[in-house]
């Protein structure tokens, strides 16, 4: 328990290592296999060409092998205690939520206001002055933002509603995709209940009725900002939706602003890590919370006191370093069953993630994540409180312009983060900011700063999100996994096979920049903090896209050996004596291979309470492709065993 002022206080959170010696014994089980396989290569040195292919991939195999083994080691879960803030309520943090959407088409209006809605109604003392919702709108959709300015006037009836009810889901569309039993004592509810839903429909029904060109056609007023704009080539629109300090008594929910950030042909947008930049920035100028949540515009929070829950882990630990940020695993609802595609990530969070977790902490997934505003801003842990000159620490004005740009609100709401100063009274007018935040949501704006790079998120990959929590990691910070029941926020995959290689081709393209760039995690542990395991473990993923190519050779050997009567096996007289067993001459020589293949693909799915389902949804898991590969190799090389006349 930690101790205020003489006082001893209930603890938040919990570090609960998690025991799986089975498993750690069957994985040291199958490294004797491929090291001994290893071994008796390296000793035989008869074997041609096939034989020096097939060393070299499963040295690799053992490699990937090892960097598995180090993720899994130490598998730790934390459990939250949102209960007891109740005697620390004076410590919560005010949060800056932010919600991302780049494409009115592929993210139809209707899902980022779901998404909205249940941030605005989540459960958190003073969630009106406490609580603002930034929505990034990269599309610059006229319907995105009527749809949006609608949804706010819903959330006046609807955060009361759902506060007073005490309700469950709070993204509508899934808590009206059932209706509840009404007891003979719940008139009053079954009227709320009735009309609500009545409010709802309406509200569904003029999003998607929604015309751009009819909304434009209206001229002036809110929609004269978005005529003859170009989705690429626009000057920043900032609109208030909802501002809290003008509510009534019992509307108070968080303020909501849309933001579309300038974009121009002659200047890189950089993408979502773009975006995030600009709504820190003008996030900055209005509200300058010292915690920021980003989600995608597709993911919901699933349990109303997701934030409570973040806030046990940011504000749990004797020291501010354990969590630089708090990461929430990927969950999916209405997902196809088995996961036919493997983009349900439950491989990587199941079991991967809670061997992260125990490390250095859980990598940046880019949604779901709650983060200080000074670790986004680059501070490190040493430089926290000493204001010493050449550190992000420091508060001249030189040292701020360099670092965050020339617009004296953002230096200013910059130096009150840095310093610690989280009693600054918040801002009453944030109207009285817009042309300061259209100002620092300009293109050019980043232009001799060092956003991007040392401040805000990194620029330089497709996979902005695990390079920039790489970055944090780097800088000496630790970070924690977040796991609720229910699950803290629910978002929906790509169920198309196109959409599907859409998303893997750029987790790879992204992965591969990272390793072939300087942000290699390897120069980050010998230059900088990253712990050595922390390295290992990242590189288990940014490998991911080398992967293919020397299993690709390895499976081409045994048709290869097939054709030119070769064989890249390991004789059974080499490995057993002639007295063994038929059926262990038989089948030994393979078994490291049989047991490589087959437990590899699976290190998550194996740990899953369901083991028949997690079973189906094994091979995809590991893609459709690499599936087959595994089948192909394992058939095809004990044909070769077979027909080059390794048994004998």
């Amino acid at each position: 328990m930690a101790v205020a002022g003489g006082k001893k206080m209930k603890k938040l959170q919990e570090r609960v290592p998690l025991r799986r010696t089975a498993w750690m014994l069957a994985e040291f089980v199958v490294l004797f296999l491929l090291l001994a396989l290893l071994a008796r290569r390296a000793t035989e040195r008869d074997g041609g060409a096939a034989w020096r292919v097939a060393l070299v991939c499963e040295a690799w195999f053992t490699f990937l092998w090892l960097l598995n083994m180090n993720v899994k080691w130490n598998p730790v879960r934390f459990v939250t205690y949102p209960e007891n803030l109740a005697e620390r309520a004076d410590e919560l943090l005010a949060v800056d939520m932010f919600v991302t959407t780049a494409d009115p088409v592929l993210e139809p209006p209707l899902v980022t206001v779901n998404t909205v809605l249940s941030l605005l109604a989540v459960d958190y003392p003073d969630a009106g002055e406490k609580l603002a919702c930034y929505v990034s709108d990269d599309g610059c959709s006229p319907v995105t933002f009527y749809a949006l300015r609608e949804a706010a006037r819903f959330a006046r009836v609807w955060v009361p509603f759902c506060r007073r009810h005490g309700v469950a889901v709070r993204a509508p569309f899934r808590y009206f995709s059932s209706t509840p039993e009404f007891g003979p004592t719940d008139h009053k509810f079954s009227e709320d209940w009735t009309f609500m839903k009545s409010e709802y429909e309406k509200l569904v029904r003029r999003i998607e009725e929604a015309d751009e060109s009819t909304l434009l056609r209206q001229g002036g007023g809110e929609f004269a900002d978005f005529i003859d704009v170009e989705r690429r080539n626009h000057p920043a629109i900032i609109k208030i939706l909802w501002d809290n300090s003008k509510s009534r008594i019992g509307e108070g929910f968080p303020h909501l602003i849309y933001v579309s950030r300038e974009k121009n042909p002659r200047h890189h947008h950089h993408y979502k890590a773009g975006a995030m930049n600009v709504l820190t920035r003008v996030s900055a100028v209005m509200t300058n919370a010292p915690i920021m949540l980003n989600v995608d515009c597709d993911m919901f929070a699933n349990n109303p006191q997701v934030v409570l829950h973040a806030m046990c882990l940011l504000l749990g630990f004797d020291d501010e370093i354990f969590s630089g940020f708090a990461q929430v695993p990927q969950k999916f609802y209405d997902g196809l069953k088995d996961d036919p595609f493997g983009n349900q990530l439950e491989v990587i969070f199941k079991k991967l993630g809670n061997g992260v977790a125990g490390l250095q902490g859980m990598f940046y997934a880019g949604t779901g994540c709650f983060h200080r505003r000074k670790v986004i801003y680059g501070m490190t842990p040493d430089s926290i409180g000493t204001g010493r000159e050449g550190t992000t620490g420091s508060r001249s004005s030189k040292e701020l312009q360099f670092k965050f740009g020339s617009s004296e609100e953002l230096k200013e709401s910059a130096r009150n983060i840095i310093s610690g100063n989280l009693t600054t009274e918040p801002i009453v007018d944030i109207s009285s900011r817009i042309e300061v935040a259209k100002e620092v949501a300009a293109c050019y704006y980043e232009n001799g700063t060092r956003w991007g790079q040392e401040v805000g998120w990194v620029y330089g990959s497709m996979t902005e999100d695990t390079l920039t929590g790489q970055r944090i990691h780097s800088a000496g910070w630790r970070s924690t996994m977040l796991e609720t029941e229910p699950l803290p926020f629910l978002g929906c995959t790509p169920t198309g096979g196109p959409a599907c290689l859409t998303q893997f081709k750029r987790w790879a393209t992204g992965f591969f920049e990272i390793l072939i760039s300087q942000n290699n995690p390897i120069i980050a542990t010998i230059f900088k903090h990253l712990q050595f395991r922390q390295c290992l473990s990242y590189l288990s993923f940014y490998v991911w896209p080398v992967r293919g190519f020397v299993e690709l050779c390895y499976s081409l050997l045994a048709p290869y050996c097939l054709l030119t009567n070769q064989s890249f096996l390991t004789k059974v007289r080499a490995l057993l004596s002639t007295c063994a067993p038929t059926c262990i001459t038989r089948y030994m020589p393979c078994s490291p291979l049989v047991v490589f293949h087959m437990f590899r693909p699976c290190p998550a799915a194996w740990a899953t309470h369901n083991a028949f389902s997690v079973g189906l949804a094994w091979y995809p898991n590991v893609s459709f492709l690499e599936s087959m590969y595994h089948v192909w190799n394992i058939q095809l090389s004990y044909l070769v065993y077979i027909s080059t006349g390794n048994i004998r």
